[in-house]
């Protein structure tokens, strides 16, 4: 499935009718889902946040568009945030199964229909720029929308899209495509804008303006204005005062987390805070975020305290939002500020009890039945060996193996995670066998349309254990360096691991080789047949080799 997001910005963050009236023309568009909407009064700047497939969220794009014409008015808009226009930007993210070039073209595809049917100039920015100098958001927005009636009548500031007339009551819009941006702020203990101003211009990449000792900017022999970089890559800052928390404010668009991570941002704020006086109290995120940046921070704040990162991905999420002061100015709620826990398929398997899951299972219902048992087995076996890594790490006398257990924990925290999503997978799939095999047989044609069904959907019903068989026998390797590294007193944990990975191995090689007997593709079938005898015999090999070193060294302890 392609998934892209859009995160369009809007020039109204007070008007709480405008606001609902703009989300729910967002949400009437069928396979969009929104997932935040993020108003600001001081600002007067609302971001929402939506997903989808391309076309579908192009489409809700094109109709906030014109439902913010029929809304905003730009002569009268007033707010602290940089603006250019009634939607002001709208950029295409991609999220899973397309790229960024396609996101590109969605992005140009959009703009210009917003900007034949709305009359209105449009800029394509990022990776959907006509040129190097229109990549920059900030190169197009300068001058804000009291200076866009200079800047079109400028020939190299010809819009790319939509007329060169300047359209008061709705400025200009800006369509793009990027990677994903995180709008963080960082919470300062004054009101003085300028010191975090100061800050902004430290750590932004960009950085300031050279200048002689009479203050004046110095240029270069080309006459081209020098500047003293700044601390951060991909980091745009500004500082300002919201009167709504009392605080001034580090306001940061993070344009590549990956490059600059989030924890090294509020790190860095923070020593130049401390070198102005000031103390950083907390920070914000504006509208959502992905999850892998708030997990880096989590093991980040681990680490610093000499714990091991490998802990379960809700610990990481905690840490991060206590560390960097998330919750100060309201709570941080994971469900609906990390975008992969916004849109997540529910699981209603791995949020039952053990004690409901057991009876579940016992009950006279074929499903959960023995590929997700399999999958449990194998999450636990991944379970034990975080385990034992996490209680070597720290501990005296084993100095020499605290970053190989660190690296090992971390590993299994991503298998067992794995392998109880296969729970529920395992589940959906044979419900996708159940629901083919109720379908009509009365015609010859019913009959082909059926078979056809239940073949694609026992294929995929073979391809989930299939999966599970794998991980499982990468949770008996990790199994395996615990038993041999890990702290002794743990070791007959990291038995109990490979044996109940060793169950999940063969437990899902039986799923795979009951549900290939209706798959048509016999190619398909002989290599996942040849696969599930060498993960057994894998899985056999590793088992025998773990409960060998175990019993050695408990008999070694005694």
């Amino acid at each position: 499935m392609k998934l892209v997001e859009c995160v369009p910005n809007v020039s109204e963050g007070r008007d709480r009718g405008v606001i609902d009236a703009l989300a729910a023309t967002i949400s009437r568009v069928a396979g969009v889902k929104l997932l935040d909407v993020d108003p600001g009064a001081d600002t007067n700047r609302t971001v929402f946040t939506f997903v989808g497939e391309p076309d579908a969220v192009s489409e809700a794009a094109f109709n906030l568009a014109r439902r913010s014409a029929d809304l905003i008015d730009m002569s009268r808009h007033k707010g602290e945030h940089p603006r250019i226009g009634a939607l002001d930007v709208c950029p295409i993210v991609p999220i899973s199964g397309v790229t960024m070039e396609e996101c590109a073209d969605v992005a140009r595809a959009l703009g210009r229909r917003i900007g034949d049917a709305l009359q209105v100039p449009v800029y394509f920015y990022e990776h959907a720029a006509s040129s190097e100098e229109r990549r920059s958001l900030a190169n197009i927005r300068e001058g804000e929308y009291e200076g866009l009636p200079d800047k079109l009548a400028d020939p190299r500031w010809r819009p790319d899209a939509g007329p060169t007339i300047f359209n008061p009551r709705l400025g200009a819009c800006v369509v793009g495509a990027r990677e994903f941006l995180i709008a963080f702020n960082v919470n300062l203990n004054t009101r003085d804008k300028r010191l975090a101003s100061e800050i902004a211009l430290n750590i932004r990449e960009a950085g300031r303006v050279k200048r002689d000792g009479s203050g004046h900017p110095m240029t270069d022999a080309a006459g081209g204005v020098l500047r003293v970089p700044g601390r951060l890559k991909a980091i745009r800052a500004i500082g300002w005062y919201i009167e709504e928390y009392r605080q001034a404010q580090v306001s940061i668009n993070m344009m590549n987390y990956k490059e600059t991570p989030l924890h090294r941002v509020f790190e860095t704020v923070r020593e130049e805070a401390d070198r102005l006086g000031m103390i950083v109290t907390g920070s914000e995120l504006v509208g959502m975020t992905p999850l892998a940046p708030i997990l880096d921070a989590g093991r980040f704040y681990l680490r610093k305290q000499g714990k091991s990162s490998g802990a379960p991905e809700h610990e990481l999420v905690d840490m991060a939002v206590r560390s960097l002061g998330l919750d100060q100015l309201g709570p941080f709620e994971p469900d609906k500020k990390i975008i992969e826990y916004a849109v997540n398929a529910p699981k209603p398997l791995l949020s039952l009890t053990v004690e409901r899951f057991v009876d579940e299972v016992s009950s006279e219902s074929p499903a959960p039945g023995g590929g997700s048992v399999a999958a449990v087995a194998g999450s636990l076996g991944a379970a034990l060996a975080a385990m034992v890594a996490n209680l070597t790490v720290g501990k005296k006398g084993y100095e020499s193996v605290w970053t190989e257990m660190n690296e090992l924990a971390e590993r299994a925290q991503r298998v067992k995670g794995a392998l109880a999503a296969a729970v529920d997978e395992d589940t959906r799939a044979f419900t996708r066998v159940m629901d083919a095999m109720r379908l009509p047989k009365a015609t010859m044609d019913q009959q082909r349309a059926r078979e056809a069904a239940i073949a694609e959907a026992s294929r995929e019903a073979a391809r989930v254990p299939l999966e599970t068989a794998r991980l499982c026998v990468q949770a008996l390797e990790l199994a395996r360096h615990a038993a041999q590294h890990g702290h002794r007193l743990s070791a007959s944990d990291a038995g109990v691991a490979a044996l109940v990975a060793r169950a999940g191995v063969e437990g899902a090689g039986l799923n795979v080789l009951t549900n290939l007997g209706s798959v048509q593709d016999q190619p398909f079938c002989a290599a996942a047949r040849d696969e599930v005898g060498r993960l057994i015999a894998e899985a056999d090999r590793l088992c025998a080799d773990v409960i060998a070193r175990v019993r050695d060294r408990i008999s070694g302890s005694v």
